[in-house]
This record gives structure tokens, sequence and C-alpha cells, in this order.
């Protein structure tokens, strides 16, 4: 029989700062979608709390007791959980992806390209490695927002063997086109799935547009959310991916010594 997993992305508007409302819309969220049968959800990025910067240090201190709960609930669940949080790390903050796999936590990814045009740079700490984490459902290859836009990341995952990339994401409006172009290209041209949670609803200043979207490896859309709050998912299904890679055979063909 072939590998089959059910995937989502979880979108909603995070409250900005207020990690106790945040996570409990998420329990909620994980609940409903585990009584659909996913083993595997994503949530956006910094969903614990957004990017409440002036009190980004003293919501980080939490962070380590929503990991905890993620990760009991991810055992409940019988899950694969994948999201950004402020990481602490020592005076300074990291934007860290933690992935769950049924209670445990088996990597964890600090965001390399931080956006400047929103001064991440200056209030986090940039991570220095790649992760492909190896899961009961597969590799998971993870990348946080603005890393979309750096192709040689996502194409590093892919040639280690990532069979899925996901992307915890923060992406405002005027942007959504660009977000959308891009999760297509990263899965056509790995050929493999991506699952991108992107947040929704206005947060400050700006206007987060949604559009979560499950891709297929030959880039079809498997399930796409909208401007609201809401829970898009869809079966991944592995034999599909394989017998793609052997139509079109782009790693066999690569030429890395000339590029």
């Amino acid at each position: 029989m072939s590998k089959q997993i059910k995937a989502a992305a979880v979108q909603f508007t995070i409250k900005v700062g207020d990690i106790d409302a945040n996570v409990e819309h998420v329990r909620e969220a994980l609940h409903r979608l585990h009584d659909e049968g996913v083993q595997l959800a994503v949530l956006p990025e910094m969903w614990s709390c957004g990017f409440a910067y002036k009190e980004l240090n003293e919501l980080a201190k939490r962070t380590p007791e929503v990991v905890e709960e993620m990760g009991r609930l991810s055992a409940e669940l019988n899950m694969v959980l994948v999201g950004s949080l402020p990481e602490p790390d020592g005076e300074k903050v990291c934007n860290t992806a933690y992935v769950l796999d049924k209670g445990k936590l088996v990597g964890k990814y600090r965001k390399i390209h931080l956006f400047s045009l929103m001064n991440e740079d200056r209030a986090f700490t940039g991570g220095d490695s790649w992760l492909l984490a190896d899961t009961s459902l597969g590799k998971i290859g993870v990348i946080i927002c603005y890393d979309l836009r750096f192709p040689e990341l996502t194409r590093r995952l892919a040639v280690e063997g990532a069979e899925i990339i996901v992307v915890p994401g923060e992406w405002p409006r005027p942007r959504d086109e660009h977000w959308r172009l891009l999760l297509l290209g990263r899965a056509i041209e790995n050929q493999l799935f991506v699952v991108a949670a992107n947040a929704c609803g206005v947060m400050g200043k700006l206007d987060f547009f949604g559009g979560s979207m499950i891709i297929g490896p030959k880039g079809e859309i498997l399930a796409e959310g909208g401007y609201e709050s809401c829970e898009p998912a869809a079966v991944l299904n592995f034999a599909g991916m394989e017998s793609w890679r052997q139509q079109i055979t782009c790693f066999p063909d690569r030429k890395p010594q000339f590029y």
C-alpha cells in the first residue's frame, strides 16, 4: 500500500501579545483536525504572540510552556505539529520553528533570513543551519516566511531528501501574489509537497490575507484557504510524487558542477 497522509494548515488571526488566547484557538483547531484524520498540522509564524516587538523578550519566556503544551497535544492527538515561536536565547530571541512528533521534539529550526523591512533583523538573532526533520510521517524540511524568497534553502532540503516542505508564515498584503507564486515554484521545481500556513486578518497596521496552501509535486493546489480563519486540509499521496519524479527526472538531470 502506498503511503498517504492527511495534512492541514491552521490559519487564524493571531491576537498580538495574547499567548493564552492563541494557544486556546490552536488547541480547538487541532482537536477538530484530529476528528478529520489529520496527521500533520502546520501553524503560522510566531503564532503564539505575533510580532509584539516591545514585549518580545517577556513573551519568549513563556515559549517553553507553549512547546510543552503542543507536545502534549501532539501526543494526545497522534500528530506531527510545526509552527514558529519566539525562542529565548540568553538575552536574545530567535524566530524558531519547532517540530513535534507525537509528543517528541524531533527538531527545531531558527529562521535564517530575517525580513529587514519589518525590522526583524533588529529584534531577532538569525539562524545558521537548516533542518530536515526525520518524522514518523516522512522527511520534513522547514522554512519560515521570508525564507521562501531564497530558493537555495528549499533546494538544499530537497536534495537532502525532503518529501514535504512546511512553511509557517505571516505574509501580509500587498504581496499576496508573491506568496502564492513562490509556494507553487518551490513545489514544482523540487517535485515535493508544500504545506504553508499563513496568518489572516488585521494585526496592527498590517492586513494578512490568509491564503494558506497545500500544493502537490506537480504544482497542483490540493487545498487553499481564503481570508478568514480556516483549516484547509488535503491528502498527500507519496506514490504520486515518486511517479512524477520518474516521469520528469529533474534530480538526476541536475548539473550542480556548473552552477
